[in-house]
């Protein structure tokens, strides 16, 4: 882990430093194409946001192809792809794949570049009802009184609603089962049906059972308190200080590509995310639209590297 954290850090500032190749002027003069998940899902639809925004902004078609089942077909695609910026892709977490699994067919320190960090999507403390917790600190109290006995569901193993209860676990040193799912609907149902006690789910997939009362709400699992999530505290504040989960959207290019372009198309792609009509429309779904430099992806592409690595070397987290 150590070994991959240093050479994401090297390949960051390979990316920012000055290179030769292909300048900013007269790109692009040929339609571009951004890599996104599965159609549909908030992957597919914020790519399709930023394509739009995009071709307006360069005068050139931007066409999304969607690359179907796991993260790493679409990842795959990138790394094989020429380093001159008409290859993007939008994905989640793409730099810790090779800490969850094995024979990963592409390095992300060495073929990938970070444009900009896309979107937030906080994540909810949720429990069922019938548990007898109101705050992260009774949550804490219970688990720590009956180790082993509650339970928490997972989209799958190494998904981010796995690690964040893994975090909350090693920071509040309780033992909860993990019982992964193929999916979040899934576990969503069986913690309603009280099968689960505990998850850690998007915003967006939470809410709708907390205001039915089907879920009560403890937490928002981001640094700061979310709208999506009105007046709930977030889990550092009520009672795990320095915690913090989310799932991230960036948009990486190929490692190799001229900084300029980098440049170009960080500076265009931010402008679209943090327009009112985009930022309202990923809010809708559950996101909040964030927009940085390639600089500060990198930066925060490092520190999720360091800190996921551990809570998955720690917890003994694998997929094959």
């Amino acid at each position: 882990m150590l070994k991959l954290h240093a050479n994401l850090a090297i390949a960051i500032c390979a990316a920012m430093a000055s290179s030769p190749g292909m300048p900013a002027e007269g790109f692009p003069n040929k339609p571009l194409r951004i890599i996104a998940p599965e159609a549909g899902g908030n992957g597919d639809t914020t790519a399709r946001l930023i394509a739009a925004g995009l071709a307006r902004a360069l005068g050139h078609n931007v066409v999304v192809e969607n690359r179907g089942g796991n993260a790493v077909i679409g990842a795959q695609a990138l790394a094989t792809s020429q380093p001159d910026g008409y290859t993007m892709l939008v994905g989640s977490t793409l730099w810790m794949l090779p800490l969850i699994q094995k024979n990963v067919p592409f390095d992300p320190a060495r073929d990938f570049a970070p444009i900009t960090l896309a979107t937030r999507t906080p994540m909810i403390l949720v429990v069922n009802p019938s548990l007898p917790v109101n705050s992260v600190k009774e949550l804490v109290a219970l688990a720590k009184a009956k180790p082993g006995e509650l339970s928490y569901g997972s989209a799958g193993v190494g998904s981010t609603n796995h690690l964040a209860p893994e975090l909350f676990k090693l920071m509040a040193q309780v033992s909860i089962l993990h019982v992964p799912y193929k999916g979040v609907a899934l576990a969503l149902n069986d913690l309603i049906s009280g099968r689960l006690q505990v998850m850690f789910p998007a915003a967006s997939s939470a809410m709708p059972h907390v205001k039915a009362g089907r879920l009560r709400a403890l937490a928002v699992s981001t640094t700061n308190p979310s709208q999506l999530a009105p007046g709930l505290p977030t889990v550092a504040a009520a009672g795990l200080p320095g915690f913090e989960a989310a799932f991230l959207s960036a948009v990486l290019t190929r490692a190799g590509t001229p900084p300029p372009i980098i440049n170009r198309l960080s500076h265009e792609i931010v402008r679209v995310v943090t327009e009112q009509e985009v930022k309202d429309k990923l809010f809708l779904m559950g996101m909040d639209a964030v927009g940085s430099t390639p600089a500060q992806l990198g930066q925060t592409m490092q520190l999720e590297v360091a800190k996921w690595g551990k809570v998955i070397r720690d917890a003994g987290i694998h997929t094959r």
